[in-house]
């Protein structure tokens, strides 16, 4: 089974290098420019469905892609959505990075709970027969790379697709695609 895991287009915020975990902040013009090259990468292959998360920049991005597609499900899955990041919400990144160097956000969603979580919910939609394309955010699908692959995993851009393929022996290997 193959795993396309997109990041969702940009947005305001991310272009404002803003920390955007469940504010739920629209596609720019550029964002649903890069859901769209996505789409187009992504329609050399036939895939099962799409499973996004809740948040509006996801399912937009999601709904991009569909349309290059034929016959493709598609519904949202809860835990998709990105990790929360207490009060470090809406702040420069710089400065959250400055005051936070170890990511543990005061009121936010702890790592350990987020790994779990997206590990959780990647390997139940891997299991589904066919090929399915995920769209979720950077942080979300970033740590679920790390921990399906069992090694790390660089930042994942805005509308990037990563796939997942299993190697002959079992083991999930990632690969990154840019449009």
């Amino acid at each position: 089974m193959t795993l396309a895991l997109v990041r969702h287009g940009r947005t305001a915020w991310n272009r404002a290098r803003r920390m955007q975990g469940r504010s739920d902040i629209a596609l720019d013009a550029h964002g649903r420019a890069q859901a769209e090259a996505a789409g187009r990468m992504l329609a050399r292959a036939r895939w099962g469905r799409i499973v996004t998360s809740p948040l509006a920049r996801a399912v937009e991005t999601g709904s991009l892609i569909a349309a290059r597609l034929e016959h493709v499900e598609q519904w949202v899955d809860d835990r998709l959505i990105e990790r929360d990041y207490g009060v470090a919400e809406g702040m420069p990144v710089s400065e959250v990075h400055e005051r936070w160097p170890d990511a543990d956000y005061p009121g936010g969603e702890p790592l350990g709970q987020l790994r779990e979580r997206a590990r959780t919910v990647l390997e139940e939609i891997d299991q589904l027969e066919g090929d399915s394309i995920v769209v979720s955010h950077g942080t979300l699908l970033r740590v679920g790379v790390a921990a399906l692959t069992g090694s790390g995993c660089p930042r994942i851009l805005n509308g990037q697709v990563v796939l997942l393929e299993r190697e002959a022996q079992g083991r999930l290997v990632g690969r990154f695609l840019s449009g």
